[in-house]
């Protein structure tokens, strides 16, 4: 960091710290009168859920989860009873 630094000039050094000062100061300015009940998003979240918009939506994050988790289950238990196959000493069955 400090050799990205050293490698400034004056001009570049004050353009860097106009965009720095312009860059930290967008939250100030953008949220003075903002209360912290307007970053919440439950209200419409929950509104949007009871409207019954977002049921086709919900649905497809239930079955794309169930799905997610059917896939791993047979993948641990197919790399399992591999690993138990692979590693069976020669001759040995059961």
């Amino acid at each position: 960091m400090l050799t990205i630094l050293a490698d400034l000039t004056p001009a570049s050094a004050v353009w860097l710290s106009v965009g720095g000062y312009a860059g930290l100061s967008v939250p100030v300015l953008l949220f003075p009168g903002a209360r912290l009940a307007d970053f919440d998003p439950r209200p419409a979240v929950r509104r949007a859920i009871e409207s019954g918009r977002l049921d086709p939506a919900l649905c497809a994050v239930a079955n794309a989860r169930y799905w997610a988790h059917e896939k791993t289950r047979q993948a641990a238990l197919s790399a399992a009873v591999l690993l138990l196959l692979l590693t069976a000493p020669k001759g040995v069955t059961r």
